[in-house]
């Protein structure tokens, strides 16, 4: 089978591949240009958190970039970059709260415009879009409970039959104990819908100090669970957790002892999913101080959660710095899987940073960009490609900013302004871009998975809401292609409704809907 030989140790072990390494795309930076100047700012209680959100607000089709501020104000930014162009962007005053950790857009609603969820010191804030990148506080008209609380993640999903999402919130170490900020974990909650609001939060106890959350359907079987990474510095006999969320059902904690979920143990701060192996299962990224993991499903027929660690043999560990000079380990925090260069395989950036300044780990910690290779091990290209920043990164956003097919970086770091870097790589190979849509409930078709299948290999992308640290996007959905012409592309919406394979051509925008229907869309 194809996957097991992407990821037999022989292969993996090969000092002199028989294929090419993989293109290295080039960024350029454009901090001082672009615009955004917001600053994430606090002292030890900003000292997680730091999120960037990107979504269209103004209809446009490009995407505005929300930066969370911490103890300062955050910040919307409209974007007014041109295709293929500079990037540039305006800064407005919709949303300047104050206290603000992360962010993550969300039609909560269903009316076709986007909403904001936004984690906080304190309450946290649900706001109604109004279009044109207007917003107005929404937890009172939907009920919801934003408690009072360090919330640091944040997951969201349809269930089965209900026409309004379940939010999940992770929240971080208890402010209002005596011995903070070293004290216990606070409850996370599950926020499930009642009609068209939202009902009283369920606790979701044990916590353990979460930082990412994401609902994913690990076993594919249409009911996705909620896969929990917590931060063991403050944990007391904690672990990373995953929870079952079936319909109508409490949520229930997967154990070892009735599901086969293996205990483990690490400084979990953010989550990111693809289907690395290409075994038709999602894997997962989760990041760490020096002990970053890269799981796969050990054995799918098997119908439990266990997952074997491939980071070292991939080339994926990211563990300590690969260039400045610093030899100390590395600090982890936002992780996210994309084809940065075209090229058909999936990349991975990870954005570094310090705590603040622990002496145990580096200070000199550059992000990583991992490029992937076709047997499923990556390279390091972080410092070739331009992006090896040497900033206390927190979150970050890989999306295409001016729509010319070629992925941008936006990284949120501590004490300094967010970093941009524009793509400006030539002679990369091919693309597509689409975008899920579909009436009623669940518009941007959250939990649904996109399938591209070029030859007889077919790559599965799970659509999810949460994950990373505090960083959330929704929009343009970007798959490199190559030298292909073309890609054959099906979705399976939420619910199982298998879509037709439809064939779109290199550097195109396609909107896709359940009726087979498939709209182009042309920037400007």
């Amino acid at each position: 089978m194809r996957a097991a030989l992407r990821l037999a140790a022989p292969l993996l072990c090969v000092l002199t591949p028989a294929w090419a390494e993989p293109a290295v795309p080039v960024f350029t930076e454009e901090t001082a240009t672009a615009g955004l100047d917001t600053v994430y700012q606090g002292d030890w209680d900003y000292m997680v958190g730091g999120g960037v959100a990107t979504f269209d607000c103004s209809g446009d089709g490009f995407p505005e970039v929300f930066l969370s501020g911490g103890a300062g104000p955050s910040a919307l930014y409209l974007n007014r970059s041109h295709r293929g162009g500079a990037l540039a962007f305006e800064k407005t005053d919709a949303v300047t709260l104050d206290a603000v950790l992360g962010a993550y857009p969300l039609d909560i609603d269903s009316d076709g415009v986007m909403d904001l969820v936004l984690l906080r010191q304190g309450e946290n804030r649900l706001l109604r879009g109004l279009g044109d990148c207007r917003f107005e506080p929404a937890n009172a008209a939907w009920g919801f409970d934003g408690g009072d609380a360090w919330s640091t993640a944040f997951a969201a999903i349809w269930e089965t039959g209900q026409t309004w999402p379940t939010l999940a919130i992770g929240n971080y170490i208890d402010r209002k104990e005596e011995a903070f900020p070293w004290g216990s974990c606070t409850d996370n909650w599950l926020h499930r819908p009642e009609g068209n609001r939202f009902a009283a939060p369920i606790p979701l106890t044990p916590s353990f100090c979460a930082l990412s959350m994401l609902f994913t359907d690990w076993n594919r079987s249409g009911h996705p669970s909620l896969r929990v990474s917590n931060d063991r510095e403050y944990y007391k006999g904690g672990q990373e957790q995953m929870w079952h969320l079936e319909p109508g059902q409490p949520p229930r904690l997967y154990t070892e002892a009735e599901d086969g979920w293996k205990r483990l143990r690490i400084w979990g701060m953010g989550i990111a999913s693809a289907d690395v192996n290409l075994d038709g299962y999602p894997d997962y990224f989760l990041t760490s101080m020096a002990d970053n993991k890269l799981q796969v499903l050990k054995d799918p027929a098997s119908g439990k959660p266990d997952f074997a660690d491939i980071a070292f043999k991939s080339g994926a560990t990211a563990h300590k710095p690969y260039t400045g000079g610093d030899v100390k380990p590395s600090t982890a925090w936002h992780p996210q899987f994309a084809d940065v260069n075209n090229d058909g395989v999936q990349d991975l950036f990870v954005a570094k940073g310090n705590v603040a300044r622990m002496p145990d780990f580096a200070m000199n910690d550059p992000n990583n960009l991992l490029l992937g290779q076709p047997d499923g091990t990556f390279v390091e290209a972080g410092d070739r490609a331009g992006v090896a920043s040497m900033g206390i990164a927190r979150g970050a956003q890989v999306v295409d900013l001016n729509l010319d097919g070629k992925l941008d970086l936006v990284v949120v770091n501590r004490w300094t302004k967010a970093e941009v870097w524009r793509q400006t790589s030539e002679d990369l190979g091919g693309w597509v871009q689409v975008r899920l849509s579909q009436e009623g409930p669940n518009r941007d078709g959250i939990g649904a998975v996109i399938e591209i299948r070029r030859g007889d290999r077919v790559e599965r992308h799970e659509i999810t809401s949460g994950g990373g640290h505090v960083s959330g996007s929704v929009g343009w959905l970007h798959f490199g292609l190559g030298a292909a012409q073309s890609a054959e592309v099906r979705v399976i919406w939420p619910g199982g409704a298998e879509g037709k394979w439809q064939t779109l051509p290199a550097g195109s925008f396609t909107i896709l809907k359940p009726d087979g229907a498939a709209r182009v869309w042309v920037p400007g």
